[in-house]
């Protein structure tokens, strides 16, 4: 997995490549990034899936702040980003979200 972050010089936005591989994702029919940024919209905002079988997306977020995010695979199996710029705890026991900070 990985993030790939473009500073935009015109404005305080940074566009960021979200990227699941395929071996993370074998087999699977959809990849969701869900987070801070749509609200944990769960069906928001769908991964476009590639011909070598890895899921991505760019999206623009607001410099000067982090965001906390995952991914959800099918629909059931949420993944954290292991090349994260951070992780924070949830409510829940032993569950940390990513952390992406542009």
């Amino acid at each position: 997995m990985s993030l790939t972050k473009r500073y935009l010089k015109s404005k305080p936005m940074c566009k960021v490549t979200f990227k699941v591989p395929k071996m993370v994702a074998e087999g699977a029919q959809s990849v969701h990034l869900v987070g801070e940024f749509n609200d944990w919209d769960e069906n928001h905002t769908a991964m476009n899936r590639r011909k070598s079988g890895d899921f991505d997306i760019t999206i623009d977020l607001e410099t000067g702040r982090a965001y906390e995010f995952r991914y959800l695979v099918d629909g059931e199996v949420w993944q954290n980003e292991p090349n994260a710029d951070g992780y924070v705890a949830t409510h829940i026991p032993e569950v940390q979200n990513s952390v992406v900070a542009v």
